[in-house]
């Protein structure tokens, strides 16, 4: 992937750092999701395993069905770092006791998450899903979402039965009857769109940013900044070549994901993949979605977003 001189200045200001400093550890260890585009792709081309290795630092892989078992992972120590997790996730892993920082951010993508129904559903608003069964992933952006979209049709979560199932296991219950509407996300959102039929009832447009966040355990942070400066760099760097060229990552992609190679360009279109440093200002949005799942008793304790650390990548 070309390299623009802005992210090359990070990435050689991280590596320089990196040769001169005593490592805490040896291994990074990542966690990431299906849906973790830009890991993918890092994955697959394994320019950073190569950018680590050159300064004596591996590299593994730690794969997951969603956002919440990663930060379990994080706190138990079992990984470093999570790839992308949508907004809501920092929060439940913050009310769980989590020891969590904000390494970056991806920049909103409202359009990439949506309530789905199925072609022939008689459902033409959110405010006809009431009492019915919705498919959502606990904890995950498509939460706070069908939370939004209720709320904004003057119903409350009681209103409908939820249904906690992975993204697999939504669409398939969406298509065979078992529930009658879906939340999700992409890629998983066009896939069901373009071979299914399933049609749009609500997506994130004024309802959430959809923001989509890296983290890493407290210990890890503190002891391996150069580490995470190289990781910031790469990934600003994939995330800009990926709307750049279009079409050779939906390729690359479509391979990974086992989809059409038109699905993944249409979902890619729907996300920013704009890697930005978090500020205090940026997390705005957490503490209104640490409250609206508060409120519905989904939360087991009040939640002071403000109180999770945020790293900041090297000057450049």
């Amino acid at each position: 992937m070309p390299t623009s001189r802005r992210t090359l200045l990070a990435g050689l200001a991280a590596s320089a750092v990196l040769s001169r400093s005593a490592r805490a550890a040896t291994t990074l260890r990542i966690g990431y999701q299906r849906s973790s585009t830009l890991i993918a792709l890092l994955r697959q081309d394994g320019s950073l395993e190569q950018a680590l290795s050159a300064h004596g630092v591996g590299l593994s892989w730690h794969e997951f069905t969603s956002g919440l078992p990663i930060m379990e992972a994080l706190n138990a120590g079992s990984i470093d770092v999570s790839a992308d997790v949508a907004d809501t996730v920092p929060v439940f892993a913050q009310a769980a006791g989590a020891r969590i920082t904000y390494l970056a951010q991806e920049a909103a993508s409202p359009e990439a998450q949506a309530i789905l129904v199925p072609k022939d559903s008689p459902a033409r608003s959110v405010a006809d899903l009431r009492g019915k069964r919705i498919a959502v992933t606990k904890g995950a952006g498509n939460h706070f979402l069908v939370l939004a979209a209720l709320k904004e049709a003057g119903l409350s979560f009681r209103s409908i039965v939820p249904a906690y199932l992975s993204p697999a296991d939504g669409r398939a219950a969406l298509e065979s009857g078992g529930v009658e509407a879906w939340a999700a996300w992409d890629p998983f959102l066009t896939a069901a769109q373009r071979q299914a039929g399933a049609r749009i009832l609500r997506d994130g447009s004024g309802l959430s940013l959809y923001k989509r966040y890296y983290l890493a355990a407290d210990s890890y942070v503190a002891a391996n900044g150069p580490v995470l400066g190289l990781l910031f760099a790469k990934l600003a760097q994939t995330g800009a070549w990926v709307k750049a060229n279009p079409a050779e990552a939906a390729a690359r992609l479509a391979a990974l994901w086992k989809l059409e190679p038109d699905i993944v360009l249409q979902a890619n279109a729907h996300r920013s993949y704009r890697v930005e440093p978090v500020t205090r200002e940026g997390l705005s949005e957490q503490q209104t979605i640490a409250d609206a799942f508060r409120a519905e008793g989904l939360l087991p304790r009040a939640v002071d977003t403000s109180a999770l650390g945020i790293w900041a990548p090297p000057v450049r």
